[in-house]
């Protein structure tokens, strides 16, 4: 295995292990990827991600294709069930760094409003006044010009919760090809007076999801209480490094 396609492991005991999500790969295998997280990790550690003889790598939750971050995985069963009771049950503590556009009024607040599948589009999920019930908390972290960076706490676990919801409230995620615009931030585009050398061609500061989940916080299947945390990766970094001096 190549080394620049090894996932950045933040813990590992004989019960759990969890990584650092990057990019631009998905959770688990599916319809047209040739590649994921559990697959990459399988072959990382020798683990299996197959079959039902422990230990072997055990799904416990799931991220977006393009969000990094801290994702958690079993070695066995009864840890896997302990796990995902949690995550079932809304009681891990989840928090995501994200750059949403334009300026939120309040330095905090709730977004509750229930979330479907899209009624017409197969890809998205929507608010649905009958939907499944959901609800995030966010708080500022910071006030870019264009832009907000908030700290996010998803209460309860719907697919594509965060970015529905920001995007419900008429703040989508600075990056979100699904439920906002996939055009990529440029300095040029921000800082006055800013321009690359003529012989060099811009660079983007970031051109995916501009969402990372930054700590998880649960309880162990040995009893005590853990909690992970995943660096920010280093383009959303850069990223609200140079939003924040402009």
């Amino acid at each position: 295995m190549k080394k620049r396609d090894c996932l950045t492991i933040l813990y590992e005991d004989e019960h759990i292990i969890a990584v650092n999500k990057p990019s631009d790969l998905a959770a688990i295998p599916g319809r047209g990827e040739t590649d994921s997280v559990l697959e990459r990790l399988s072959r990382q550690t020798g683990l299996p991600c197959k079959g039902q003889t422990d230990p072997r790598l055990r799904v416990v939750h799931r991220l977006d294709k393009d969000t990094t971050g801290v994702m958690l995985f079993a070695k066995h069963l009864d840890a896997q069930r302990k796990l995902s009771h949690q995550f079932q049950n809304n009681t891990v503590l989840k928090e995501y760094v994200a750059i949403v556009s334009g300026q939120l009024t309040d330095e905090q607040g709730t977004v509750d409003a229930p979330i479907a599948p899209h009624p017409t589009q197969t890809d998205r999920m929507a608010v649905v006044k009958k939907g499944r019930p959901a609800k995030t908390d966010w708080k500022v972290e910071s006030r870019p010009k264009r832009f907000t960076v908030v700290r996010v706490f998803p209460k309860t676990g719907k697919t594509h919760q965060i970015r529905v919801h920001f995007a419900h409230i008429g703040h989508p995620l600075a990056i979100d090809p699904l439920y906002g615009t996939d055009t990529p931030l440029f300095l040029s585009n921000y800082k006055r007076g800013y321009r690359p050398a003529r012989t060099e061609q811009e660079r983007p500061l970031i051109d995916r999801l501009t969402l990372h989940a930054h700590r998880l916080g649960f309880v162990h299947p040995n009893g005590n209480p853990l909690t992970l945390e995943a660096p920010y990766p280093k383009d959303l970094r850069a990223t609200i490094y140079q939003l924040n001096k402009i």
